[in-house]
């Protein structure tokens, strides 16, 4: 039995001991639908949160951290994907570079995988928290940048394992590259406003657009059987993304597409309206 039926198991428990304890409670019954459909939503959730967890400790690791790598043990669809990827973080810096304010500004990564962005960002003067919901991507993106920062750099970057949902603090402009594909719409939104919480001025975030072409192509993708979909992929509408920075207070300021054969994203630099 999977963990939403034994969510929902509990919950249909449950009511059947309130209909039969001594002393009734008089639950209206759209209210006892709406708390069962927040105990399946809730453990639909944390199933996601738990794959995607043990995935990038374990076989997702090792995969991709030689995408995010200069490693040749790579076949052409993970070097394309790289290709994607560094194309994506390329334009991010050269937004940070035209703007000239990353040395003594306070950024937080979050989804900071092995480092890709924190280390270019720190290299620049950034005071960088970098964070990732896997314990072995945090200790790669850590020994990277020692390996790569003087001392003095390499201390003012702090790295931490936390989901999305565990983020604090405020920081000058906040980043989540290549993150979203991993939350579902209906979590979307929420994500989006927690990012803007902890952001004083700036969010940089990229997503995979859900487009006709874009849906039929990671359609055709799920039918043929393989290792590497672990996880789930969700494409996200890019008016979605727009009305979720708009209610957390951000006005979209600079856009980007990075497209290859394997890769798609876009990428969105939104401030903070006054």
């Amino acid at each position: 039995m999977g963990l939403s039926q034994r969510l929902l198991a509990l919950v249909s428990l449950g009511a059947s001991a309130v209909a039969f304890a001594p002393r009734r409670l008089n639950i209206p019954s759209g209210q006892a639908a709406r708390l069962q459909s927040a105990a399946l939503k809730a453990s639909v959730e944390d199933k996601d949160k738990v794959e995607v967890t043990e995935y990038f400790n374990n076989e997702g690791f090792d995969r991709w951290n030689r995408i995010y790598s200069a490693s040749e043990d790579v076949n052409n669809v993970q070097l394309d994907i790289r290709t994607g990827h560094d194309q994506t973080i390329a334009k991010v810096l050269k937004w940070v570079d035209e703007d000239g304010d990353a040395a003594g500004q306070t950024f937080c990564d979050a989804g900071c995988g092995v480092g890709s962005l924190a280390i270019p960002l720190a290299q620049r003067g950034a005071e960088v928290s970098a964070s990732d919901i896997s314990d072995a991507m945090v200790s790669e993106a850590s020994r990277r940048a020692e390996g790569v920062l003087p001392a003095e750099a390499f201390s003012k970057m702090n790295f931490k394992t936390a989901d999305l949902e565990s983020l604090s603090g405020a920081y000058d402009t906040v980043t989540c590259i290549d993150v979203m594909i991993h939350y579902p719409s209906e979590r979307m939104q929420d994500m989006v406003s927690k990012l803007g919480s902890v952001s004083n001025n700036r969010l940089i975030i990229s997503f995979a657009p859900k487009t006709f072409f874009f849906q039929a192509l990671k359609t055709i993708g799920s039918l043929f059987p393989g290792p590497s979909k672990a996880t789930r992929a969700y494409l996200h509408a890019e008016e979605d993304v727009k009305a979720a920075l708009a209610n957390a207070g951000f006005k979209i300021k600079r856009e980007e597409f990075t497209s290859t054969s394997f890769y798609f994203s876009r990428l969105y630099e939104a401030v903070r309206e006054s």
